[in-house]
């Protein structure tokens, strides 16, 4: 059964790589020269393929048309995701297998925010992150109780994607003091974009700021009971450290790939680039990090999918998470370096890496606060509990 599971993760990992290779990798110096814009049309190919593949109901229920991946399959999707720049990756929604256990109690918000994202008809995107709170769980935003729902007052950064999005997850913290998440349209009376910087990649999905005034959100459109807000985030973290983590060894593996091809056919006076001692050292340390790492991920997923303890899973996906994102930092600085003044060109696939993978170490608990999960989890459980 295991070799039958691990066949079937190798013909759907390649099934993912043709369709990176195929359809998402042609286009990135179109984006990369264009502000991240791809023609219309292009895009919506992207979507369709994507959907038709699977990718955006990878991790829903299977009750709810979704295909239930185990999570090593998912990572294996991901990983060959990671291969791409210009965040074309992103081209196509996920429906989480979280996002149906919040609305588990709600057929009307499965059947309207969760099954579009599936079907590509709707996109989503993350409120969470605010001024004060950097990497830490700090939700100043509040949703105090009104007639027939809550009025929702609050600022958030960082919200990836919302220049593509339909409805915002908003956290916000109602009369008691507790967590909770909720539905937003993203053109609701009230919400207004009050910045979106620029920043030093080159993708066509943003990260603006916005402002919630006084925006009316109807009780039905709160997730999940009383409480659990910070859980389904939580939930949600682990996810997101798990796949980025993937992305980072997709991300290594092109780089190391480009590079070792690139050294194996340059002259250096009479010798080919790759036969320096330097250059040796500097491949062979990209490639042994990068099993390291892959060991890493791969474990950790095979944990998610045997149902370890949370708290032990959420310490791994933060270790994960580290040693990933620092390696495939590692890894484009040493490529940029064998390529050369050729590396430093905007048209080679290593310098849109050595830009675009600086901010995994920050974005969804820099490597500081990783560090931080990590020896609280060791302080209190120690590593036989970890």
């Amino acid at each position: 059964m295991e070799i039958q599971h691990k066949q079937s993760t190798i013909v759907w990992q390649e099934k993912v790589r043709q369709f990176v290779d195929a359809e998402l990798i042609p286009w990135e110096i179109e984006a990369e020269m264009n502000q991240g814009v791809i023609p219309e049309s292009v895009s919506k190919n992207m979507q369709d393929k994507a959907i038709a593949l699977g990718l955006s109901k990878m991790d829903a229920p299977v009750q709810y048309g979704g295909l239930n991946m185990s999570m090593v399959d998912q990572v294996a999707a991901w990983e060959q995701l990671g291969r791409v720049t210009n965040a074309l990756c992103w081209c196509f929604p996920e429906a989480q297998h979280w996002m149906f256990e919040a609305c588990a109690d709600s057929d009307y918000q499965i059947a309207t925010y969760l099954q579009g994202l599936m079907n590509g008809t709707l996109r989503e995107c993350y409120a969470i992150t605010e001024a004060e709170s950097g990497s830490y769980e700090v939700t100043n935003a509040t949703a105090k109780s009104c007639e027939g729902g809550y009025s929702l007052n609050g600022e958030k950064w960082f919200v990836t994607t919302a220049n593509m999005a339909d409805f915002f997850f908003v956290q916000a913290k109602t009369d008691n003091g507790e967590e909770a998440l909720f539905f937003v349209d993203i053109d609701a009376p009230g919400v207004t974009m009050i910045e979106n910087p620029v920043f030093s990649h080159t993708f066509p999905s943003h990260h603006p700021t916005y402002e919630f005034d006084n925006v009316f959100v109807a009780e039905k459109d709160r997730i999940g009971g009383v409480g659990s807000g910070m859980d389904y985030s939580r939930s949600w973290f682990r996810h997101e450290r798990l796949t980025i983590s993937a992305r980072m060894l997709g991300a290594a593996t092109r780089m190391i790939e480009e590079a070792t091809a690139w050294a194996a056919q340059r002259d250096i006076q009479g010798e080919k680039l790759i036969e320096k001692q330097a250059i040796q050292f500097s491949l062979a340390d990209s490639a042994t990090e990068l099993w390291a790492a892959t060991l890493m991920v791969y474990e950790a997923a095979e944990a998610h999918d045997r149902g370890d303890d949370l708290k032990s899973l959420h310490a791994r996906c933060s270790m994960v998470k580290l040693y990933s994102t620092e390696m495939a930092n590692r890894v484009a600085d040493r490529c940029l370096q064998i390529w050369g003044g050729r590396g430093y060109r905007r048209d080679n696939a290593v310098e849109r890496f050595y830009r675009e993978v600086r901010v995994d170490r920050i974005w969804e608990g820099s490597s500081e606060m990783q560090r931080m999960v990590i020896a609280r989890a060791l302080q209190k459980r120690g590593l036989k509990g970890m």
